[in-house]
């Protein structure tokens, strides 16, 4: 049996961490006269003092150097300890929720997935509104980490390319999560104020500002209005395009930009890629809107990039019910979830780089067709694709697909109809959002649900943000035997 204590220590202090940071909604409450910042108080209490705790007990084995079970564990584990103390606030405040409604609201903020069982969020307690939006931002800058850090020492879903990218991956594990995270946290931080600005010239009130900051560059779709962006047409919509694009870049150039190095930021066949595959599919939903919706250029033009970018970067914030629009809309935008932004960004879904290694691959096949005695390699960003990062890109694909199918037909167990299970599964797997249907749509929240669905999906989303191979590793008996 492996040391746990290194593991307990890590997720202990990130869970007191948790608990200090309570303190920021709780004196937002409490400035406002509202009691809800009693309950702030108790979940502060009782998760910093339980994370301190378990970090005290584990301080004895702390170990720099971490073996790879410790990481697989570690990894996995902060990403549920988290959001069972995050969801204390829920079911000890305003909403009073209920254990699964809070646990989903948790995990749908940690993952940045934005899905929401909580309705009239306009009379909300300012506190709560924060806490939700701050869970978000949490999350974002944490898989921005363990995508950098952690995903590529586990050669997982082909990370393993990004290994040597722009940090010594020799050598201690913790030290190198904190330089990383260091760096990206000033990143991360700036660029999240000059997204709160940026709102704010746009005309939202400071409060609704802060949080959709918050929110836009985790790619979390949290918002402070039941409407969502729909509260806030017009420039703000631009705004957050362009900020939701910079979020679902590789934060990697970002720290070689500051450093001195803007090449890589430019010449990224990833960065390339993606804004191609935004600027394709923002012409077709812009031409489609004025030519079948009779809608005017402007409006068609504004509509298809922030729904587009909002859809395919994973935020998730809905100014409209694209449903309304018609069957080619939806259906797109539908598989438009399922592509991802790049890797080492807050993004979520399958991500771009393996869809750029993967139809290398098919070329490569190809080409082999009509020449069988050719030598011929895939290649990604100029460099030919090793046979162990093509090997688990295509394991990241089939599971994806068979978990994707498998939670449909758990979803649809408990008795939801096929589109909003097969949709749910969608947007919970690829961390994106709304759904498709009457229920869980773009209009619509997850609130009506049964338990058993919230679970299921609670569960897929801790699955897809962890790029899938990270969780079901450790439910193999080799894991537990090796």
């Amino acid at each position: 049996m492996f040391d746990l204590r290194p593991v307990g220590y890590v997720i202990g202090l990130l869970v007191a961490i948790l608990g200090a940071t309570m303190l920021l909604p709780m004196a937002i409450d409490l400035a406002a006269g509202d009691p809800n910042w009693s309950a702030f108080l108790e979940s502060a209490l009782i998760t910093a003092l339980s994370g301190g705790l378990v970090a005290l007990a584990c301080a004895n084995g702390v170990d720099d150097r971490l073996e790879l079970q410790q990481i697989f564990f570690l990894t996995t584990g902060v990403w549920i300890a988290l959001p069972v103390f995050g969801a204390l606030p829920f079911v000890l405040g305003a909403p009073e929720a209920r254990a699964v409604d809070a646990f989903f609201e948790a995990m749908s903020g940690m993952t940045t997935t934005g899905s929401t069982v909580f309705a009239g969020l306009d009379g909300m307690p300012r506190g709560m509104l924060l806490w939700r939006s701050m869970l978000q931002w949490f999350g974002g800058i944490g898989i921005i980490v363990v995508a950098m850090v952690f995903l590529p020492e586990l050669r997982v879903g082909g990370m393993q390319i990004f290994r040597s990218e722009a940090f010594e991956t020799s050598g201690k594990v913790l030290p190198r999560a904190a330089q990383i995270a260091s760096q990206i946290s000033w990143i991360y931080l700036a660029l999240t104020v000059a997204c709160g600005f940026s709102y704010a010239a746009a005309g939202l009130a400071p409060f609704d500002a802060l949080n959709h900051a918050l929110t836009t560059l985790s790619t979390g779709g949290f918002s402070t209005r039941d409407a969502s962006f729909g509260a806030f047409q017009g420039t703000p919509e631009y705004i957050s395009s362009v900020y939701m694009i910079l979020a679902s870049l590789p934060f990697v150039r970002y720290v070689q930009f500051m450093a001195g190095t803007a090449r890589p930021l430019f010449t990224d066949s990833q960065i390339w890629t993606y804004l191609s595959v935004i600027a394709i599919f923002v012409l077709v939903i812009a031409a489609y809107r004025v030519l079948a919706n009779d809608d005017h250029y402007e409006h068609a033009f504004r509509e298809g990039v922030f729904n587009v970018t909002s859809i395919i970067s994973g935020t998730g914030y809905a100014s409209t019910d694209y449903q309304l629009w018609g069957n080619f809309p939806v259906i797109l935008f539908f598989f438009i979830g399922l592509i991802g932004g790049c890797s080492a960004s807050t993004a979520c879904s399958v991500k771009i780089f393996r869809y750029q290694i993967l139809f290398s691959a098919i070329r490569v096949q190809i080409k082999a067709i009509h020449a069988p005695h050719g030598l011929f390699h895939p290649r990604f960003n100029g460099q030919k694709v090793d046979d162990d990062v093509l090997s688990s890109v295509t394991s990241f694909f089939v599971f994806f697909v068979v978990t994707l199918g498998l939670t449909a037909v758990l979803l649809s167990a408990t008795g939801l109809d096929a589109t909003t299970a097969l949709s749910g599964a969608a947007t919970a797997l690829a961390n994106i959002g709304p759904g498709l249907g009457e229920h869980i749509g773009p209009a619509g929240n997850f609130a009506g649900l049964n338990d058993a669905a919230k679970w299921i999906l609670s569960v897929a989303m801790l699955i897809g943000r962890l790029e899938l191979l990270v969780v079901f590793a450790i439910l193999t008996a080799h894991f537990w035997r090796a």
